[in-house]
């Protein structure tokens, strides 16, 4: 089987089984067991694959097939130009939660040394790229799997972040060292119900804890009432029709200057408010 064969035969494979990316998703495979880059394949489309690359080729995509995330598979996945490690204990990184870092960000421009809490960080996807994008600040990123931190851990070690990222066992109740100038989160906001509509790769495969859960906005802007400096920030990613009620519970807790940012399909994915 030769690259270009491989990359047909991929797709065909994944298109069978409804793949949202197939051709993607078949370079992505053939470039994880080659070890060579998707540029590399195109220059080579006529190269033999080895009987090695041909077998773990049919094994990737047999996973795939089985709409196990493309990134489980690899064990990598980008965001914002950092490289994580990525495993069934953590969210896989999606481009929709780059604008919660893109509105962190923003915020902290300016400031000197600024304090973050970045609640359930998972792979440290957000805790991270606050890191690596804005070089003076320091966050605190907690997570209540010890098997996710683990995860954080290795990503952080390998970007060579330890010494500006602290990482800590718990949610809302763990010691965290405030005040904070900022605090972050991609909470698990997907009711029940709405985990049985979602496709399998989130619903079969991704961590429930860090997809399901009712009430978690809320009870971090409460946390937040306590840990925030005066005019500190808390930036909350949401479902795209649950930024209204999250914006007036934040309005009842007493944060302000509350604000809904959409994502880059127009659909509102962040809601950020103020302690007065």
């Amino acid at each position: 089987m030769t690259v270009r064969e491989a990359i047909a035969y991929g797709e065909g494979v994944l298109t069978s089984a409804r793949c949202e990316s197939p051709r993607r998703d078949a370079e992505l495979l053939l470039e994880h067991v080659g070890s060579s880059s998707r540029t590399a394949l195109y220059a080579e489309p006529d190269r033999q694959l080895s009987g090695e690359e041909e077998s773990r080729l049919r094994g990737c995509l047999a996973r795939r097939a089985r709409r196990e995330p493309a990134a489980y598979i690899i064990g990598e996945w980008g965001f914002r130009g950092l490289t994580l490690t990525v495993n069934p204990y953590v969210l896989v990184p999606r481009p929709e939660t780059e604008i919660v870092v893109e509105r962190a960000l923003a915020h902290l421009a300016g400031r000197a040394r600024p304090r973050v809490l970045d609640v359930g960080t998972g792979s440290g996807a957000i805790a991270l790229a606050i890191a690596a994008e804005h070089e003076s600040a320091h966050i605190v990123a907690t997570d209540i799997s010890a098997a996710a931190l683990a995860v954080a851990a290795g990503n952080r070690a390998r970007l060579g972040l330890d010494s500006r990222v602290e990482l800590a066992l718990g949610h809302l109740d763990a010691r965290v060292p405030g005040p904070f100038d900022l605090i972050v989160s991609n909470p698990p906001y997907v009711t029940p119900e709405e985990l049985e509509r979602l496709d399998p790769e989130i619903r079969l495969y991704e961590p429930r804890e860090a997809v399901v859960g009712i009430g978690a906005h809320g009870a971090i802007a409460r946390r937040a009432v306590e840990l925030l400096v005066p005019g500190g920030v808390l930036v909350l990613e949401c479902g795209e029709a649950q930024h209204a009620s999250i914006a007036r519970e934040l309005d009842d807790i007493g944060l302000v200057d509350i604000a809904t940012r959409h994502d880059l399909s127009d659909r509102p994915r962040v809601v950020e408010a103020r302690h007065a």
